[in-house]
């Protein structure tokens, strides 16, 4: 068996545990999800998703594990396991896109048909109502596609601006919110968030999406490496014995210079 690069090794050590970071992030977030949708009668899809998300994560967190013991002990099946788990998923990914052509548009699509169906003029849930509270906190977002406009005349305290807002912020119109500024005095204007939050939401799935296929495609790469330095065959050089070998003369060694000849 071939010697492995100790830099290819803990290269490969460092991505996959990178990736089983992550598989435990997204395992608690389905958890939290999970217990945040429980008592939601209408929220079936959405449960499906976090069942979905569950055993999408599990599976490769255990491969994650069985990649990490394959690259840190040298173990050829560990890492063919992981390499054909993971290249599996890839596949998959990759003739999802080859049937449906477009990912991204799919993926666009259902985040749009879902973020749409929670504005207050339609039968939203509280769960809806808050996540996308939570989203125009974090992502200084308001609205889903139209801005603030989608509130009409209810925008939230959400999608008020702080001293350390980031993204542009434009003037709420005068009777279009029900809350309050600490301070404020009658005829101050009250700054909102100007970008809708789909835009922002589909984003930064996509640069998420795209963070973690990368990341699956490298510790492929990299194992596929430690396999092949370890089925390289070291070459060294066979050790011959024969009856025909001769003593050498040592006993030149000993005596006074220039008393050897050649």
């Amino acid at each position: 068996m071939g010697k492995v690069n100790i830099c290819l090794k803990w290269s490969s050590i460092c991505v996959i545990a990178v990736i089983a970071v992550i598989s435990i992030l997204l395992l608690g977030l389905a958890l939290l999800l999970h217990g945040f949708l429980l008592y939601d009668e209408q929220a079936e899809d959405a449960i499906m998703g976090v069942h979905f998300l569950y055993g999408f994560t599990s599976v490769t967190l255990i491969l994650a594990l069985f990649g990490g013991f394959g690259a840190l002990k040298q173990k050829k099946w560990a890492l063919i396991v992981f390499i054909i788990g993971m290249t599996s998923g890839c596949l998959v990914m990759v003739v999802n896109e080859i049937l449906t052509q477009a990912v991204k548009t799919k993926l666009e699509n259902h985040i749009r048909n879902h973020y749409l169906n929670i504005l207050p003029q339609t039968n939203a849930t509280k769960s809806d109502l808050a996540v996308l509270d939570y989203a125009q906190r974090n992502l200084q977002c308001c609205g889903v596609e139209q801005g603030y406009m989608d509130w009409k005349n209810n925008i939230p305290e959400s999608c008020l601006c702080n001293s350390k807002s980031t993204n542009l912020c434009v003037v709420a119109p005068k009777g279009s919110y029900q809350f309050t500024v600490e301070g404020s005095v009658e005829d101050q204007s009250v700054m909102i968030y100007a970008k809708p939050c789909l835009s922002i939401i589909i984003a930064e799935s996509m640069f998420h999406l795209n963070v973690q296929s990368g990341i699956k495609m490298l510790s492929i790469g990299l194992c596929i490496a430690i396999l092949c330095q370890m089925n390289k065959k070291l070459e060294t050089p066979a050790v011959v014995y024969s009856k025909e070998a001769k003593a050498g003369n040592y006993s030149c060694l000993i005596e006074p210079p220039n008393s050897c000849t050649d």
